[in-house]
């Protein structure tokens, strides 16, 4: 049990410049999916992402949403944008 802890302590995955990487990678999968649905630019899409309550979601990792497919997100940020 202590070795296989020690093992994911060890994993650089589990690294946080890794882990924003992945996430910057996420968030940019998620914005160029918004801009197809959208119709914009997908400077404008990532902008628009940035400042919705999804985005924010996304990054707490008690809301559990980082959990979910970039499509499953990107339909959580389309449900929001409809709320307006």
């Amino acid at each position: 049990m202590k070795e296989s802890m020690q093992l994911n302590n060890n994993d650089p995955v589990l690294a946080p410049e890794i882990q924003d990487m992945i996430m910057s990678n996420r968030i940019g999968i998620i914005a160029a999916e918004l801009a197809k649905r959208l119709g914009v630019m997908p400077a404008e899409a990532l902008k628009m992402f940035y400042a919705s309550q999804t985005c924010a979601d996304l990054h707490d990792k008690a809301t559990g949403l980082y959990l979910y497919g970039n499509l499953y997100v990107a339909d959580e940020f389309m449900r929001e944008l409809g709320d307006f």
